[in-house]
């Protein structure tokens, strides 16, 4: 069953979205209290994914109850979500941070369980699948010293949250210190922001506004240009009901504003998205997976 809050097409300007969601009227609780996050059944929407490009944004350690709803994060409920897709059944699919990481980037766990560093691996990836069918790749860690590093850490950035650099065959070049969304972008962009910045040391709130200030650029450039905006979290914690719930929203042109696919999903889910958008093969796990449905123009 999917939810909407209106069938019309993605809002230019994000700053609309606010008001879109205040004429539903229907206003949902979280852990935090009621918030700009509206949710009003609807019939399927049709399509399938597709984008020219495609940025996904990594956040940290946050079951879903403690960001859909919050008052803490009036950007994700008043705008974010308005403006394109709440995927309501989205899981990670292991503890801790690293695993996860891994099975979004690379369709595996690789066995782990645990924030191991450093891990180096050979096998296919979702940046060598692009590569290999000359598309583009570009993996952006905030507060991350400089362009290339494979050092474990600093105080603001972690190794592990950075897959990327873990595989051989993904170039150095492609491993790239994150400022701002670039002018230029590649077919596919992640950007992790850091360990303040992305909730996992810091607080929803201040997530929140770093996402306030860092997604309407992204956004404003996908209208423009047929991109697809993927945000969710790495894994819940705490996860308050052993269930490792994340919050996963989906903002783009060819997205139904304001819907809610409630199919499940998990981080293999996401990743047969963007190879089903690009047109190449699978991995691993995310073989078996089902794509994001239900929420395409």
């Amino acid at each position: 069953m999917k939810r909407s809050l209106l069938q019309a097409p993605l809002a230019a300007a994000l700053g609309l979205a606010a008001t879109l969601a205040a004429c539903s009227g229907i206003t949902p609780t979280g852990a935090d209290g009621p918030s700009g996050a509206q949710r009003v059944r609807t019939p399927f929407a049709q399509g399938t994914p597709h984008a020219s490009h495609v940025t996904v944004v990594i956040m940290e350690n946050r079951d879903e109850d403690r960001v859909v709803g919050s008052s803490k994060a009036p950007y994700v409920n008043g705008t974010l979500i308005p403006a394109g897709a709440l995927l309501a059944n989205s899981h990670a699919v292991g503890h801790p941070s690293e695993p996860n990481y891994l099975a979004l980037f690379s369709g595996s766990k690789h066995g782990l369980h645990g924030d191991p560093c450093p891990e180096n691996f050979h096998s296919a990836n979702i940046a060598s699948e692009l590569i290999a069918a000359r598309l583009t790749f570009g993996g952006y860690s905030e507060s991350m010293p400089y362009d290339g590093f494979t050092g474990c850490g600093t105080k603001m950035y972690a190794r592990k949250h950075n897959p990327w650099v873990m595989f051989d065959n993904v170039p150095a070049a492609d491993n790239l210190v994150y400022h701002r969304f670039p002018n230029k972008p590649p077919a596919l962009t992640f950007v992790i922001p850091n360990l303040c910045n992305d909730m996992h040391n810091c607080t929803v709130a201040r997530g929140d506004k770093w996402l306030s200030n860092h997604l309407p650029p992204i956004v404003a450039w996908n209208a423009k240009n047929d991109g697809l905006l993927i945000v969710t979290w790495d894994e819940a914690a705490p996860d308050l009901n052993h269930t490792n719930h994340i919050p996963t929203f989906v903002v783009g042109p060819m997205v139904v504003p304001g819907s809610v696919d409630e199919q499940d999903l998990d981080h293999y889910s996401v990743l047969k998205t963007i190879e089903t958008i690009f047109d190449v093969g699978c991995i691993s796990s995310d073989c078996e997976a089902t794509p994001i449905e239900g929420i395409w123009q």
